[in-house]
């Protein structure tokens, strides 16, 4: 039974997010559908994470098995990228993985970015794929202020009240903030992260960039273990998956 180890990038706007959804399309669904189109078979794609509806991936990780031992890997991309069409799916690389790999629970390190195109103007061709905010921001503020959130911390000010995880302790191993022409890039590196932990960051470090929070206000919202104590959480258009470690 070989297992496949595959790399995807998506567009997120439109979907019900990673997994399955009784109420919408999902990115799970679609590859798992089209893995039975051309294989026959049933096979669970798992992910290594499950980002939200409306964010995107440039190198998501899944991996699925297959009771046939018929298909190389470069079968695999193509003719499972043949069957995702039209959707804004695609593999970017397949291969076959050690049987005890898993996309999920071998993974070392996740990356993310959030892109906000800071400028009057709105988006147009990146609509859905930034958070528009007209007003100027301070990178090197909210940079400055990201650092309060590096190391293992109880994240619970940033954690989504429906989170799943056992424990609100994280380790953030790098965050920062930069300006990059008209965009403001946050990114963010850890073993994983709590449900919108990124997207209640980002919305907290927008305050200190209108200048409205201090660090030391970050600070406080963090020791303060409680949702309400952070700011808003921002939308999933700017968030984006950007690499897995193992």
């Amino acid at each position: 039974m070989p297992r496949f180890r595959i790399t995807i990038e998506y567009d997120g706007g439109g979907l019900s997010g990673w997994q399955r959804q009784a109420n919408g399309a999902s990115i799970q669904q679609a590859l798992e559908e089209a893995v039975k189109a051309f294989s026959g078979e049933d096979a669970e794609v798992v992910g290594a994470g499950r980002t939200d509806a409306g964010v995107h991936a440039l190198a998501q990780v899944a991996h699925f098995d297959l009771e046939s031992d018929r298909f190389d890997a470069g079968t695999v991309m193509k003719a499972v990228n043949f069957h995702l069409k039209p959707s804004p799916i695609v593999i970017r690389h397949a291969m076959e993985a050690e049987p005890d790999f898993h996309s999920r629970f071998s993974a070392t390190k996740r990356s993310y970015l959030y892109r906000i195109l800071n400028r009057p103007a709105p988006a147009a061709l990146d609509h859905g794929r930034v958070w528009h905010v007209p007003q100027e921001l301070d990178a090197a503020a909210m940079h400055e202020a990201a650092q309060a959130l590096i190391g293992k911390h109880d994240f619970t000010t940033f954690r989504a009240k429906h989170c799943q995880a056992q424990s609100p302790e994280k380790t953030m191993d790098a965050l920062t903030v930069s300006r990059v022409g008209e965009e403001i890039h946050l990114n963010a590196h850890a073993r994983s992260f709590l449900h919108h932990q990124i997207r209640n960051i980002t919305g907290t470090l927008k305050l200190v960039g209108e200048g409205k929070w201090t660090r030391r206000s970050v600070e406080k919202a963090l020791a303060a273990k409680d949702r309400a104590a952070g700011g808003p959480t921002a939308p999933s258009d700017g968030l984006y998956l950007v690499s897995v470690g193992y």
